[in-house]
């Protein structure tokens, strides 16, 4: 007994990291991705796709993927060792439910996007690029602004979320009010 469980043990240590590599490399392909989530009948990932692939974009995610740089893994694939763990522990168990024939796609982000996801590209809002082709939200050009607030950029960015434009930077009103509420009590007579 004690022989197959060191057995099981020593190749469990072996497959995780095969298996990691593995996914690494097929994470890359956004089709890789769509294999499962863009089954006929699986309304979630089917309309998220077709928002990215939109032209001109109609969702945050659309305009990351505009110009074909980006990839799903890009912002789901998770940026500190700990973020990555989390997101191959999701993966590996979507997997395991989807090969048994038991995956249910899911209606909504389980666990969303960390800040660091975003800033790993996104560094500074403050500060303007030396080309000046973008202009950070007026939300963002206070100081206090790009503390620790308590705010994730999920909160008032809505990534896949229909509706919004880039001149907005894809924020929502509804969510940016209840955020802006939380410190300056006049947004509450807005909600």
């Amino acid at each position: 007994m004690r022989r197959g469980l060191a057995i099981a043990f020593v190749l469990a240590g072996l497959a995780a990291p095969a298996g990691w590599i593995v996914t690494d490399r097929l994470e890359r392909d956004d089709d890789f991705c769509n294999a499962c989530h863009l089954e006929p009948g699986l309304p979630l990932h089917e309309q998220v796709r077709r928002d990215y692939d939109a032209r001109p974009p109609t969702t945050l995610a659309g305009a990351h993927g505009r110009e074909g740089d980006f990839r799903c893994i890009d912002c789901h694939g998770g940026t500190s060792w700990l973020g990555r763990a989390r997101v191959k522990l999701l993966a590996g168990k979507d997997a395991f439910w989807y090969l048994t024939g038991h995956f249910e796609e899911p209606d909504g982000m389980r666990w969303p996007l960390w800040d660091e996801d975003c800033a790993k590209c996104h560094e500074s809002f403050a500060a303007q690029p030396a080309d000046q082709s973008w202009r950070a939200p007026r939300f963002h050009e206070l100081a206090v602004h790009n503390v620790e607030l308590g705010v994730d950029c999920v909160s008032c960015h809505l990534v896949h979320d229909a509706g919004g434009s880039d001149e907005s930077h894809f924020v929502h009103p509804e969510p940016v009010r209840q955020q802006c509420a939380r410190c300056h009590p006049e947004f509450e007579a807005t909600l």
